[in-house]
Order: C-alpha cells, then sequence, then structure tokens
C-alpha cells in the first residue's frame, strides 16, 4: 500500500489494495497507518461477500490470518453512523479478545465521525459500560456472560441490530457458552445477518450455523484444522521430573525467544511463572483468576516486550494479538487436538515465521502423531541441548548484540576518557575476551556438570513393549468413548455400537472396558484413525458421542467423573457457581447421565454436571 503526503488535510491513496475490495479510503487511510498494506487470503476473499449485506456468512480460516479485520472492515461500512443505536453485535469467548477487537475497530474507524464502539466483558465495571451504552452506541462488542447481564437489567435494546458476528465460534462452544448465546440471540430480530467466523467447523459449530442462519455463503481459507505452513514444529522428549529443567534449557538455547508457554491449568501457569522469576527469567502468568487490572498490566509488559515469556493457559491466551512472537512452547500437550492449531497461531503472524515447541514424555509420542494427521505437518524430534551447547549459543548471542547496539554518540562520549583509561593496560584481545567472558562464565558455572535431559526412547519403547500400560498390547491402541453403563450399554451393545458407526469388523476389536459414564476399548493400530474420524458427527440420544485416545484418561479418576474436584469458581460477571478448582492435571471426564450441561470459563467461568463435563483432577 503506498500513499503521498498530506494535501489540504487529505491523504492521496495510491493502487490500493483494499480500495479495490470496496473499502472508502477514510478507512484505507487508517489502516495504512496501522501498516496494512495488502488484504490476507480471508480478507480478500469475505470482504465483497459481506460488504453485499445479503447473505449469512460462515469463514473458516486458522488464528492470526486476519479475520478481524475480514469482518470488522465490511461492519463500518455497512453502519448508519448517524444513528446512535445498536446496530451490530459482536460475540467473542474472552475479555482479550473482546478489548482487542473493540481496539481494532476503533482505529480502523478513526476518520470516520461519530462511531461509537463499546466493549462489553467482565472483570469492569459495569456501571461505566452501561453508561458508555446510554451515551449511544452503534457497535457492541461482548463476552456472552456480561452481555446476559446487561440484557438481564434492561439496559440495552437490540430490536434494530442488522449484523450478529459469531467471531471464534468453536471456542465459544468449547467454552459451554451454548445456551448463553441463544439467550442472546434471542433478543435480536429475525431478519438481521449473522456472520461466524471459525478456526474449525466441528459438529457444534455446524449445528449453531444451521439454527441461526439461511443459506449461509461458506468460505474456507485453508485447509480445516491445518496449520500455518510458516511454523515449524518440534518435540523433545524428557521424563517428567526432568520438565521444568528440559524447557529452561531450551530457552536458554534460543538467547531471543520472545514467546508464550502453554500450560492446561490456572495452578499450573501459576507455578511455573513464579519458579521463572525465582530463576531470574523476565516471565509471568495470565490466567482466569487475574483481576482485570492484572491482566492489562500482563499484557502491558508484554506487549511492551518487559517479559520475554508469558505463561498462560488456552482460555486466557484467547484474543492476545502481540506481532513477533518467536516461539509457543507447550509445556503441557492440549487436551483438545483443535486448540493446538489456536496455540501455535499465537506465533508467524502476518506473515511471518514462528516455532511452536512441544515438551512430552514419551507415552505422548502417539499424541504427536495424532496432531500431525490434523494440521498435516510433520513434527520434528529435536534434543535437548546440551551445557555446552547453551553456552556457546549465549556467548555468540552476546557478540551479536554488541555488533549490532546502537551508540548514543553524545551521550557516551564524557565518560570515554575514563573508561579507555580503565582499560588501557589491556590489549584488544583481552578486552573482548573479558566482555565475552562476563556471560560466557555465567552459563559456565551453571551447567558445566548439566546431565543429559533426554528420554532414552529405545528403553522407553523396549519398556512400554514389555509392560504395555494398562495391559494394552502394542499392536492395540486404547479409545475413550463417552458412553457407558448409565446408557444401558452392555459389552455386546457397544461392540455393536462401535462396529455399526466405525464400519469395521469386530474383530478389529480387542477389550471392552465398560464404565459408568465411559468405556475404554481396544482396537487394531490400523484402524484406529478410522474408527475416530467415523464418529466425528455421530449422536446419541441428542448428544456427541465422543472417541478419543484414552492417553492420561486411563487411571487415577472415579468411575461417574467427580474424582477431586469441586470448589468456587469466578463467573464473568461477578456470580459464581459450584465447579473445578482448576486443580492440576488436565484430566476431562465426559458424563453422559442427563444432568443438563457442563461449562468451565475462565476469567468468567461457571460449572454444572452434566452431559459436556469437563473437570480438571489432581493426580
Amino acid at each position: 500500500m503506498r500513499r503521498t503526503g498530506n494535501t489540504a488535510g487529505f491523504f492521496i491513496v495510491i493502487m490500493n489494495p483494499f480500495s479495490n475490495l470496496g473499502i472508502r479510503h477514510d478507512i484505507v487511510n487508517a489502516i495504512s497507518e496501522l501498516g496494512f498494506e495488502n488484504p490476507t487470503p480471508i480478507q480478500e476473499q469475505s470482504i465483497p461477500v459481506l460488504l453485499s449485506g445479503s447473505n449469512d456468512f460462515v469463514g473458516l480460516a486458522q488464528t492470526g490470518t486476519g479475520k478481524t479485520a475480514a469482518f470488522g472492515l465490511p461492519l463500518l461500512e455497512l453502519i448508519d453512523f448517524s444513528s446512535n443505536i445498536p446496530q451490530a453485535l459482536v460475540l467473542c469467548p474472552t475479555r482479550e479478545l473482546c478489548l482487542q477487537i473493540a481496539s481494532d475497530l476503533k482505529n480502523y474507524s478513526k476518520n470516520i465521525p461519530n462511531v461509537h464502539v463499546v466493549a462489553v466483558y467482565g472483570g469492569a465495571s459495569i456501571s461505566d459500560q452501561l453508561r458508555q451504552i446510554r451515551r449511544g452506541v452503534q457497535i457492541v462488542v461482548a463476552t456472552p456472560g456480561r452481555m446476559l447481564d446487561i440484557i438481564g437489567r434492561n439496559a440495552i435494546d437490540f430490536s434494530k441490530v442488522r449484523y450478529v458476528v459469531l467471531d471464534e465460534a468453536d471456542e465459544m462452544l468449547n467454552m459451554g457458552f451454548q445456551e448463553d448465546i441463544d439467550s442472546i440471540l434471542s433478543t435480536t430480530p429475525e431478519e438481521k445477518k449473522t456472520w461466524l467466523f471459525s478456526a474449525t467447523m466441528p459438529s457444534e459449530v455446524r449445528r449453531i450455523s444451521k439454527k441461526y442462519m439461511t443459506d449461509p455463503f461458506e468460505l474456507t481459507v485453508g485447509k480445516q484444522n491445518t496449520g500455518n505452513a510458516n511454523i515449524d514444529h518440534e518435540y523433545y522428549v524428557v521424563r517428567a521430573h526432568n520438565k521444568y529443567a528440559a524447557f529452561k534449557r531450551i530457552v536458554d538455547f534460543n538467547p531471543e525467544i520472545f514467546g508464550i508457554v502453554f500450560c492446561r491449568t490456572k495452578v499450573e501457569t501459576q507455578e511455573i511463572a513464579e519458579s521463572l522469576i525465582k530463576d531470574g527469567y523476565n516471565a509471568d502468568s495470565l490466567h482466569g483468576d487475574l483481576s482485570q487490572q492484572q491482566r492489562d498490566k500482563v499484557m502491558k509488559r508484554y506487549r511492551d516486550k518487559s517479559l520475554q515469556l508469558l505463561i498462560a493457559t488456552d482460555v486466557a491466551a484467547r484474543g492476545i494479538d502481540v506481532n513477533n512472537v518467536t516461539h509457543v512452547i507447550n509445556y503441557s500437550l492440549p487436551d483438545e487436538i483443535e486448540n493446538y492449531t489456536h496455540r501455535s497461531g499465537r506465533t508467524a503472524r502476518a506473515g511471518r515465521s514462528g516455532v511452536s515447541i512441544s515438551i512430552i514424555h514419551a507415552k505422548e509420542l502417539g499424541k504427536i502423531r495424532q496432531i500431525e494427521r490434523v494440521i498435516g505437518k510433520k513434527f520434528t524430534k529435536v534434543d535437548v541441548p546440551n551445557g555446552f551447547d547453551v553456552c556457546e549459543k549465549q556467548l555468540f548471542a552476546l557478540v551479536h548484540r554488541v555488533h549490532h547496539v546502537d551508540v548514543n554518540e553524545e551521550l557516551i562520549e564524557p565518560y570515554m576518557p575514563r573508561i579507555m583509561a580503565e582499560f588501557g593496560e589491556m590489549s584488544k584481545d583481552e578486552i573482548i575476551k573479558r566482555f565475552a567472558s562476563l556471560e560466557f562464565n555465567r552459563f559456565l558455572d551453571y551447567y558445566k556438570e548439566a546431565p543429559d535431559l533426554n528420554a532414552p526412547a529405545n528403553d522407553d519403547r523396549q519398556r512400554a513393549e514389555r509392560f504395555p500400560r494398562n495391559g494394552v498390547r502394542s499392536d492395540y491402541t486404547r479409545l475413550f468413548i463417552n458412553l457407558g453403563s448409565v446408557d444401558e450399554f452392555t459389552r455386546g451393545d457397544m461392540l455393536g455400537f462401535i462396529c455399526n458407526h466405525a464400519r469395521i469388523s469386530g474383530k478389529s476389536i480387542g477389550k471392552i472396558d465398560l464404565k459408568g459414564v465411559y468405556t475404554f476399548f481396544e482396537v487394531d493400530n490400523d484402524v484406529a484413525e478410522t474408527v475416530q474420524n467415523n464418529f466425528k458427527d455421530v449422536d446419541f440420544q441428542g448428544r456427541q458421542v465422543r472417541i478419543e485416545l484414552a492417553g492420561d484418561r486411563d487411571g487415577g479418576g472415579r468411575e461417574g467423573g467427580r474424582g477431586r474436584s469441586g470448589g468456587y469458581s469466578r463467573r464473568e460477571g461477578g456470580r459464581s457457581d459450584r465447579g473445578s478448582r482448576g486443580e492440576r492435571g488436565g484430566f476431562r471426564d465426559f458424563s453422559g447421565n442427563g444432568g443438563g450441561r457442563s461449562e468451565r470459563r475462565e476469567g468468567g467461568s461457571r460449572h454444572s454436571s452434566g452431559d459436556r463435563e469437563k473437570r480438571n483432577k489432581r493426580w
């Protein structure tokens, strides 16, 4: 994008790709100042369709591909800003994403008079948000929990809303916002247009599109669930007790790292961040137990690069739109494979490259292979560097910084005589050696007797063959299904149900371990993927059937899925219900006892027992 200088207060835009899409010049001038040079594929293909204002719309594209501008720019073209009534509602899953979208819309429209965008989210003063709404607003960007609170106060009228955007729809449904979305959309007119944007298209998102849309225009940019082509995927295999030491060594081996580290639970997130701070790293945590003020402070430090490492949970990291993130580190692999795509999408944004690192133990290799199949990219196995490698990397990072440091000649000049006097007796070689040793010695002292942290893969494989977990033979894969005896299944019924829907022979199925609300069963390795794929859209008595690798589900939990969960969880609007304490482990149990629904929201969460119960259990 190119533009001339200021002529009589106006910018003259030349050969502007966004203008060719139908975006007017005052918006194009604003986004050009933000660094928008060329539309991304999702923007290029969706903007002309949305500008027509005549279709419901489903857009599928990966995280970091520019979906906010894809729907935000058309909204600014279609709304009548001479009228101060709500005309557009944007729903998104988290506070951070809500704030990010509202900020982007304000930046895009800064050259348009009388634009009023209000961000409505939990953790901030509801009275301030109500005051902004009363002043007049055309676009409301909201998280579902706080939006329901405001609707419940009869403080907003959506009867004239023309456009509803469901952003990150897959994550909103995964967090249990289905009923809230139903309640909110029931206050909007039938003739509105609904635009749904998502990174993945699970059956829940497909159902919501059928419920709220009429013959929507569907656009998929890139293959569904695939990862960004500019991201390198690496994994390190370590023993569980060496994970933190290996993590620190990987960080030290990448001196210029500016990364996000993902953990499963709030407790783990806080513990890792505190350990890193004690060990002298520029790190902090981001999770749902922080107040909005604390979250804003952490994010400001991260955006300013005062922090080198941000330790976060999946939910808390939604909406983080920070450029130049070099690495994403999966300290714990996500429970949902789709979340891996969301995590890795935090790096390699806007055409840049990045690295996604996973630190695993040998029993998680199967999950790595499963992620490979979903994202369509191979992982590279990398050895944890030894102590000498880390020292060498840090040494040359120092040399690089010295070589490229900016010298303020004016301010340093008064000190040069004294500096030269201090070094007067040293040769050039001696000075260089001493400066280099300042950094080199620090790491050499720490790593001089550093042990090898790589898990011996051959030993692990032989041990797994001699002692297969839960008695599963190496030629079988153990799977989990969220149906059990409470659904009136016998082992014979379960065998028939699996064979019928997976379209496989009973000879391919091994042991069936029927529990109360779930079942473990074995299948031949060569049909395991087929079984999972063929069950993606299977329902049983109105709820989705889930089949997943047994993994860490297989053990430690009490039948029925209650385990040791319980306690108190904060909700977005300040209300609370019983729920998980967010304890360690990340084990999720799907109860099918017809008890209603279950939801887990971080930084605005509520929990109840039911069909899709998601609880963290302490091992």
